[in-house]
């Protein structure tokens, strides 16, 4: 397999760029505060997405949101609500319930001198104090700017941690594996694993010694998800025409390719292989490193599976 990659061309799908918003919830009784914060973030962009608002007005309706939307970014949380201390409820409610340390958390108060700001920023764990006073348009745009910027910096560590994870968790299956149609199955479980969401993929090879240059004679042989059931038919035939499209252009390149939703995956020893795997939204950068990596290590579980199988040959009496 070639260490290489090749990046496709990056698609504009709408339906995909309002689905990758940042979620930025606000928090506060008050439903003209609700509506001055979002017309004044109405056109805010910040690594080209734009933002998902959600409101709560109240600490009751804050931890509902919360508990059930585990991919906030950002909170913009009033300190006085239904009672003095409802927003330090939901600090605590984030960050001891649920145990959520990413989140960005904005303490707004219209009262100043209710709480000392120092107190409040180490006591509780918040990321920024302000008086709803000084927040101008100016101002709230750049809190919020950078409250996600430290935010996805840290998701990014994250799932950097757990991508390794996976990847060493994954490799070490794999090398367990005896049969190629186990070693097949269980590549294509591991992959889809990998990337922390359903997926659908496809794993095909070359049906026949001649098959290697030869697109037409790929034949399934193991499948998930909107795949399944394919197992064992052509993949020119029984395979959408982009995906066939997309295998043809990686064989043709004899490199990985890797879209923004989709990841062509070649091996060409000892066993020409093609993994397909497609997702519904983009395949960040830290999945597409720890796909490569994974890959790498298939292709040596691969050639240590034929070389097991061919000594086992060799050792059979005549």
């Amino acid at each position: 397999m070639n260490d290489e990659l090749s990046f496709a061309a990056e698609s504009t799908d709408p339906s995909r760029s309002q689905r990758t918003r940042w979620k930025l919830l606000i928090v506060d009784d008050e439903v003209e505060v609700h509506q001055v914060t979002e017309l004044a973030l109405a056109d805010f962009r910040f690594a080209g997405r734009a933002l998902q608002f959600l409101h709560a007005y109240s600490a009751d309706q804050a931890r509902g949101i919360l508990g059930s939307t585990p991919d906030i970014a950002v909170v913009l949380l009033d300190v006085v609500m239904e009672s003095e201390h409802a927003g330090l409820e939901v600090v605590e409610y984030i960050r001891n319930t649920l145990g959520n340390r990413f989140l960005r958390l904005v303490l707004r108060t219209g009262q100043p001198g209710q709480a000392p700001e120092l107190e409040m920023i180490t006591n509780y764990d918040i990321n920024d104090y302000k008086y709803k006073t000084e927040l101008t348009r100016e101002r709230l745009f750049s809190t919020v700017y950078t409250s996600l910027s430290v935010y996805r910096d840290l998701m990014a560590l994250e799932a950097s941690r757990k991508g390794l994870e996976k990847v060493i968790e994954a490799s070490a299956h794999i090398f367990e594996l005896r049969s190629v149609e186990a070693f097949t199955q269980g590549v294509l479980e591991q992959l889809t694993a990998l990337l922390f969401l359903d997926r659908d993929a496809v794993i095909a090879h070359a049906d026949g010694l001649a098959a290697a240059s030869d697109h037409e004679r790929y034949t399934i042989v193991a499948a998930t998800g909107s795949f399944y059931g394919l197992v064992g038919e052509r993949a020119a035939i029984s395979l959408p025409s982009l995906v066939v499209e997309r295998i043809r252009a990686a064989l043709e390149s004899t490199e990985d390719l890797i879209g923004e939703d989709y990841y062509v995956g070649v091996q060409a020893y000892p066993q020409p292989l093609v993994f397909y795997v497609t997702a519904d939204v983009p395949i960040s950068l830290t999945d597409r490193r720890a796909i490569a990596l994974f890959h790498r290590n298939v292709a040596l579980a691969h050639q240590n599976l034929k070389l097991i199988a061919a000594a086992s040959h060799d050792s059979d009496p005549p």
